[in-house]
């Protein structure tokens, strides 16, 4: 066998064609994924880290800058268990010094990478991922002096990992019960199979999006104690506490996998507090990315799917979290910028911790619009399960938010991708959502709720009761003019969204009595004129103000709110602590 068997350039191919390679069984291995949660997201995960490296990695002078270009690529795109284990592992294969273009220094960095990959992981198991991992090092090692070319071996090797994933059942007793082999281990034999193609000389250009597989593996419940939320972050520090964030995150979850470097870290835990571990997670460096998936919504919607079309909607609807599981909606969080750090609302900041820091903040928190390619995972995600996805969003006026979600369905051709700007937002984009999933619920098409939906936020309104327009100064939503911030901030005004869904001064008060009363003559009107169908009370941090809000407006319309609650941190940083409001949607005419 010669020494030299790889150039620069067929290393990078033989890379991005793995990855391609599993990207196209993305469905396949969503179906079958049933380990450490049946949450049909294996495939999805990995797909995510494989498009991360075929986007951001590049051919580079010398075969040790090309691996770690496309090892910085998988940890910046790895998402989930199995994608984090494959991200460490290339890392492995970069971070090894031997030359990977001949054939000992690639099986050498075959078992550098397994080794690397292993010690991410706190609690190996067998039959997982990691299983094929370490037959594929030991393939090599054993088929080396057997085989006549390079080439050669590596085919006996895929073959070898064939029978090994066979063998996965007898390993790990869930995939034994439901009768399918490992999704993140099939994941690496299909990447050795693409890597195989490349030094075969093949080429495979996968552009189109693959037919959405149904999904036949159904696990009838979470295991007991299952933890919630699938969490990651990227950290960045220099140095990062590695041994500091591995123990720390012990006393917090389990699935626990750490990879990359002291610069550059990616964590996977899962976890019922993911807000906690954000927050003790600062004090080891600058979190720049979080991924928070909610596994309890994912496996329902992958074992226990009850409608036909996907209900989606951001994190500004306020909407009780018993409804959202009730009816299977995908929350997506959007992002907020704070202390150099990225949170997550509503799940790795809660209302309450921010309002305990936000008099206190040299820099006011900003909030962003979502990640084009969070939104992607999302749908891709959807896909495998659903041929319908119904999006409704924060108004356009207000964020960018929908055109995000708008855009990046464009690239899906083959799922029915449907995005209401509700022109809303809070207790009032919240109620259109219960609205529209109430309507999925009874059976409507998609095309029949977005119809309904289009014409139901015609009739929907907020008001709101803000206690000092002092938050809306500092989070940019009211411009400071010199000489007149006194008297603004004197004002406590009822603030609305109008026909277009632009943020308006609905209505100008000194004293929240008078406010009060303004909203309770609003309400008293809409009563008269059409009647009230439903109703919800959002507050921030004010439930005394929010139960004598229900008591009212229940006496005025003879309905109780649909739901009282604490709103999003993201409006809570404009509106202030205090704030109160009602949303409606009135009746037809």
């Amino acid at each position: 066998m010669s020494s030299h068997v790889m150039t620069n350039e067929l290393i990078y191919n033989a890379f991005i064609l793995g990855a391609k390679n599993v990207i196209h069984e993305k469905n396949n291995l969503n179906a079958i994924n049933v380990f450490p949660v049946a949450d049909g997201d294996t495939g999805t995960n990995l797909a995510s880290m494989m498009s991360s490296i075929i986007d951001n990695a590049r051919l580079k002078d010398t075969p040790k800058e090309t691996l770690q270009s496309i090892a910085d690529a998988a940890i910046i795109g790895a998402r989930g268990n199995s994608g984090l284990i494959f991200a460490e592992y290339i890392n492995g294969f970069a971070e090894n010094d031997d030359d990977i273009q001949t054939v000992e220094g690639f099986i050498s960095s075959a078992k550098r990478a397994f080794e690397s990959a292993a010690k991410a992981v706190a609690k190996p198991v067998e039959g997982t991922i990691l299983t094929l991992m370490r037959a594929f090092s030991n393939a090599l090692e054993s088929l080396h002096r057997l085989s006549q070319s390079f080439l050669d071996m590596m085919i006996n090797a895929y073959e070898s990992l064939k029978g090994e994933l066979q063998r996965t059942p007898d390993l790990l007793p869930v995939l034994k019960e439901n009768k399918v082999v490992d999704a993140g281990a099939k994941g690496f034999l299909h990447f050795v199979e693409g890597f195989i193609k490349a030094l075969k000389g093949e080429k495979a250009d996968i552009e189109e999006e693959e037919e959405t597989v149904p999904v036949t593996i159904h696990v009838d419940h979470l295991e007991e104690g299952q933890t919630r939320y699938c969490t990651e972050a990227l950290i960045k520090g220099d140095p990062i506490d590695m041994r500091g964030v591995r123990t720390l995150l012990e006393s917090m979850g389990d699935s626990i996998v750490i990879a990359g470097n002291q610069r550059t870290m990616r964590i996977h835990i899962h976890t019922d507090r993911p807000a906690d571990v954000f927050r003790s997670l600062d004090d080891y460096g600058r979190i720049v990315e979080q991924k928070v998936d909610d596994m309890k919504i994912q496996f329902e919607i992958a074992n226990h799917k009850k409608h036909s079309v996907a209900l989606v909607t951001d994190s500004i609807a306020d909407l009780p979290k018993e409804l959202i599981d009730q009816n299977q909606i995908v929350m997506f969080p959007l992002n907020i910028h704070m202390k150099d750090s990225i949170y997550k609302d509503k799940i790795t900041i809660e209302s309450n911790h921010f309002y305990e820091m936000m008099d206190t903040l040299d820099v006011y928190p900003t909030s962003s619009q979502p990640n084009t390619k969070d939104v992607e995972n999302l749908y891709s995600y959807l896909s495998t399960h659903y041929k319908d996805i119904l999006v409704l969003s924060v108004s356009s006026k207000m964020s960018g938010t929908h055109q995000v979600f708008k855009s990046v369905s464009e690239k899906f051709k083959n799922t029915n991708i449907q995005v209401i700007d509700t022109q809303q937002n809070s207790g009032a984009e919240g109620l259109l959502v219960m609205k529209a999933a109430e309507l999925i619920n009874k059976g409507y098409q998609i095309n029949e709720v977005v119809d309904a939906i289009n014409t139901l936020k015609k009739r929907a309104k907020i008001l709101v009761s803000v206690k000092t327009l002092k938050y809306m100064v500092r989070s940019g939503r009211v411009k400071k003019v010199t000489g007149l911030i006194g008297k603004i901030l004197n004002l406590k005004p009822v603030i609305s969204i109008d026909d277009e869904g632009n943020g308006i001064i609905f209505d100008k008060s000194f004293s929240l009595k008078k406010s009060d009363t303004l909203i309770q003559k609003h309400i008293e009107k809409v009563m008269d004129d059409s009647g009230i169908d439903t109703y919800a009370i959002v507050h921030a941090n004010a439930p005394e103000r929010a139960a004598a809000y229900a008591k009212t407006y229940e006496a005025i319309t003879g309905l109780k709110p649909a739901y009282i609650m604490d709103i999003s941190t993201i409006v809570a940083m404009s509106a202030g602590v205090g704030t109160v409001a009602v949303a409606y949607i009135r009746k037809g005419e």
